[in-house]
């Protein structure tokens, strides 16, 4: 049976300070959706992962690369990744790939050649060493995330929503998206974050629906993403006309996204929009 890793969207996301590391302070509201990459794991003479499409190592395959730094005894493995999640579209695909393989070494009891079982491993600890969406997909669900991302606070299943998504052809950096933004000298205080926080804990601590508090889901790279790709407007102003109640950026893009009470609001919006990169999903893990 596959693996599935879903995409995460980014309700939300504020930028606060940058910190001595070079990161930023972040807080920002996860939740899984029903897109997802699957993956296939099988025993092989050596480890390998595959992933058409990804040119180069990708983050599955550091993650398995750090599993065996720490002493992991699994046996090889080939890894076989399909991609469904868009490609650099501010998702989490990558993330989401790379979470799946150390909770692959988690829930599976793999014996050495010589009978010693794997040491006890810090899986969040080596999912924040491989970047900074990593953490909260060890355990895909509804989250308020801090720090750089490593800080993942568990938030209840919200009520049912869907999402129509624009990815736009992907391919924005996130690196490049963060030096605009300082450059446009966004972000706002430790305070403001810390407020905000609190804010958006209140608001989704009860498992509501994102669509009940719209005012909080603003998105401070949007500045950042849109002066790199104007088409983001674009995608906005359509989702909006189509019937969005709510339309933001996700991440730091380029993806756009609009929310929706239902799954057949959301259908009926994508075939409006008709446009070859929209994709319709529900919130929540795939089954």
């Amino acid at each position: 049976m596959p693996i599935h890793a879903p995409a995460k969207l980014n309700l939300c996301l504020y930028l606060g300070p940058r910190r001595d590391d070079g990161m930023h302070e972040l807080c920002s509201l996860f939740e899984p959706l029903t897109l997802s990459d699957l993956i296939e794991v099988e025993e092989a003479k050596s480890d390998e992962v595959i992933c058409a499409g990804v040119e180069g190592e990708n983050l599955a395959a550091r993650a398995l690369a750090a599993l065996r730094e720490r002493g992991w005894k699994g046996p090889p493995l080939r890894v076989r990744i399909e991609k469904r999640i868009p490609v650099a579209a501010g998702l989490g695909g990558g993330s989401a790939d790379a979470a799946a393989v150390l909770r692959l070494a988690a829930n599976r009891d793999f014996l050495s050649h010589g009978g010693k079982k794997s040491p006890a491993l810090d899986l969040e600890a080596i999912a924040a060493e491989l970047g900074a969406d990593v953490p909260s997909q060890l355990n895909p669900s509804p989250a308020l995330v801090r720090g750089a991302g490593e800080q993942v606070e568990p938030l209840p299943q919200p009520r049912p929503h869907a999402v129509v998504l624009l990815p736009g052809g992907g391919g924005l950096s996130t690196a490049e998206v963060f030096a605009e933004a300082d450059r446009l000298g966004l972000g706002r205080s430790a305070k403001e974050l810390e407020e905000l926080a609190g804010r958006l804990r209140s608001a989704a601590g009860a498992g509501a629906s994102p669509l009940s508090y719209t005012e909080l889901l603003g998105n401070d790279l949007e500045p950042a993403a849109r002066s790199l790709r104007p088409d983001i407007d674009v995608a906005l102003d359509a989702l909006r006309a189509a019937g969005a109640p709510h339309a933001l950026l996700t991440g730091s893009g380029p993806t756009a996204f609009g929310l929706f009470p239902g799954v057949e609001q959301a259908h009926a919006a994508a075939a409006e929009l008709d446009r070859d990169d929209a994709i319709v999903c529900e919130a929540g893990r795939p089954s």
